[in-house]
């Protein structure tokens, strides 16, 4: 299984979202309930990686909880950020970005000050891996209140 998901990884395609997707067909609500129960499992592993010192590997995992809050939201809110990236059959982040201007509208400056702390994240500690974790921690911090925020805006969904 690593080599078609690493060769469909290689061509651009998001395997999770794919996956994601097709599991949560029959029921929308469910994509929103996994995308924030992956943002719980990314968050958890950033932390853990802070703790053993990995700046960029918790980068990246931060970024990914910035990533899928935002995916949700404009799920739960069908913004049209969300709806073109069902067209394209990937979320391209220019979509995301666009998506995470809008939430914050909507919800608050907490999306954008996330989304913004993830997107640093992923370029400066991930990518370029320039930051150290001193460096990162206040990011993961509003990262976190985008966690906590976003769970209070999703709670009704799943109850």
């Amino acid at each position: 299984m690593e080599e078609p998901i690493k060769r469909a990884e290689d061509m651009g395609i998001n395997v999770e979202d794919v996956l994601i997707s097709l599991i949560s067909r029959n029921d929308p609500k469910e994509e929103i309930r996994l995308r924030l129960e992956l943002a719980r499992k990314y968050m958890n592993e950033a932390e853990e990686y802070l703790k053993k010192g990995d700046a960029v590997q918790a980068s990246e995992k931060a970024y990914k909880v910035a990533e899928e809050i935002v995916k949700a939201l404009a799920e739960k809110f069908n913004l049209e950020e969300y709806q073109k990236s069902l067209r394209e059959g990937r979320w391209y982040t220019y979509l995301l970005v666009s998506a995470s201007s809008k939430l914050s509208q909507k919800l608050g400056d907490w999306v954008l000050s996330g989304w913004d702390s993830g997107y640093s994240l992923h370029v400066w500690g991930f990518h370029e891996a320039k930051l150290t974790v001193s460096d990162i921690i206040p990011r993961v911090e509003k990262i976190r209140k985008m966690l906590e925020e976003s769970e209070k805006v999703l709670a009704n969904d799943f109850h």
